[in-house]
């Protein structure tokens, strides 16, 4: 099956896309999702506006604090290292999972968010280091956390006349400590399900991902792992997901302990 046909536009601007985007357009970044969507004719956008390489799509801007990156960053730049790391290893550890060379080559981080598949990494990953997401619309630019970002699956939380510009990661201190855990059938397949944790200075975050719907992040776990206790994962999960069944409660809680595991490692 062929895509249905659609016109095509490519953005010098931000502002420029965002008043191409009216009456149901559709943004192009890496096109890695939504290509096969138009090939299976589950998205008919009348035209596509291609954004990668709009104006400030592609910056990035460095702080003591943080690291603003452009929405249109690839995977495979984050892997190889072409953008300073603020995360001691753990971004270009997760870009290196996802999927396979040939994706991460066109694959771009703002897209994969907003596709917002509950498999998806970068998904996971930014709700764990607290970050922040940068919508631009005619307004201006409104930040919206992480973990608000994804409202279910498939759904983020950008208003029809808004886009995503940018994503804002905090910087990690040099004796932060993270783990990261996939379990997938085999490499490059989405994930079914993931585990995550940062612990740096008093900040702990611990996050459940691929839970059929946003991440969940688990505050008790969080605060065990300040106290240096064993945080009590089956009970907090049983909470926090109540609509999966027991074995799937208990596959998060496999790689929320080999992400646990990572961190003692790296002590």
């Amino acid at each position: 099956m062929k895509p249905a046909a659609f016109d095509y536009a490519r953005a010098a601007t931000i502002p420029e896309a965002l008043a191409a985007l009216r009456d149901g357009a559709r943004p192009l970044a890496g096109g890695q999702s939504l290509g096969p969507m138009l090939n299976l004719r589950l998205a008919r956008p009348g035209k596509l506006v291609d954004i990668k390489r709009a104006e400030g799509m592609r910056a990035v801007a460095l702080s003591a604090t943080s690291a603003r990156l452009g929405a249109a960053l690839t995977h495979a730049e984050i892997e190889d290292g072409r953008i300073e790391d603020v995360t001691r290893g753990l971004l270009p550890h997760v870009a290196r999972g996802i999927a396979y060379r040939a994706v991460r080559n066109r694959g771009t981080l703002g897209g994969s968010l907003c596709h917002a598949d509950p498999a998806a990494d970068w998904v996971t990953t930014m709700a764990g280091l607290g970050a922040t997401m940068i919508a631009r619309g005619p307004a201006g630019e409104r930040a919206i956390a992480a973990e608000a970002f994804m409202l279910g699956a498939f759904t983020h939380a950008l208003a029809e006349d808004e886009m995503l510009a940018a994503v804002e990661i905090p910087r990690l201190s040099p004796a932060a400590r993270w783990g990261y855990a996939k379990i997938n059938r085999k490499t490059g397949e989405f994930a079914m399900a993931i585990g995550m944790a940062v612990l740096d200075g008093p900040l702990a975050r611990v996050v459940a991902g691929a839970v059929e719907g946003p991440p969940a992040l688990l505050p008790r776990a969080a605060a065990a792992l300040l106290a240096g206790e064993t945080p009590d994962l089956d009970a907090e999960l049983a909470e926090r997901l109540p609509h999966l069944p027991p074995p799937e409660r208990k596959l998060r809680a496999v790689a929320l302990r080999r992400a646990l595991a990572m961190l003692s490692e790296a002590r």
